[in-house]
């Protein structure tokens, strides 16, 4: 009977292990960018250079089911402007010496038309976590010029600032209360 139980638990972790393939964000090839209004007439573009992530999808390829779990370090914003950098790391915004990431862990993804789908999550910015929903555009899989298989999909979505604790001029008239946020990803086949 004891034999019997370990050939099944070892054939259920079997299918289990090569159920989903593995994916990690190649940061080379991905990019975490912003965008926000300033005094209401023009627009500054940042980047965070520190991130990481990574997929768990099936094996047949694509999307559906997939579970997608990303971080950005918060000290890594670059705006191209050291002095208002370094403002964005403070108490003011991220606060990056308490919280030094954000992140992101999904919930469910649904398959829309095409290569699009929904992706449902919870995103934690500061202190605050909250559910969010984002269109995903789904890039497919190819082989890199090293033969090793890479997956690439990208989001757009707008993020209200003050819903996450970053409260410096909460009227918004200096720097808009949303945040559009632009996310483009490659991952590499684990």
């Amino acid at each position: 009977m004891k034999k019997v139980f370990l050939t099944f638990v070892f054939a259920l972790l079997s299918v289990v292990g090569f159920a989903q393939t593995g994916w990690a964000v190649d940061p080379m090839h991905s990019s975490v960018n912003f965008n926000i209004k300033h005094m209401g007439i023009s627009f500054v573009q940042g980047r965070f250079d520190k991130f990481d992530g990574k997929v768990a999808a099936s094996k047949e390829g694509g999307l559906d089911k997939a579970e997608f779990s990303f971080f950005v370090n918060t000290s890594s914003v670059n705006t191209g402007v050291e002095m208002r950098d370094k403002h964005l790391q403070s108490a003011d915004f991220f606060d990056a010496e308490k919280f030094p990431t954000m992140n992101f862990e999904s919930t469910s993804i649904t398959k829309e038309k095409n290569n699009t789908y929904t992706l449902k999550g919870k995103l934690t910015i500061k202190d605050v976590t909250k559910e969010i929903s984002v269109p995903v555009t789904y890039g497919g899989i190819t082989k890199n010029k090293q033969g090793k298989e890479v997956m690439g999909f990208q989001t757009k979505f707008t993020v209200n600032r003050l819903d996450y604790n970053i409260k410096y001029d909460p009227t918004g008239a200096g720097v808009a209360k949303d945040v559009d946020v632009n996310l483009y990803f490659e991952l590499a086949k684990q």
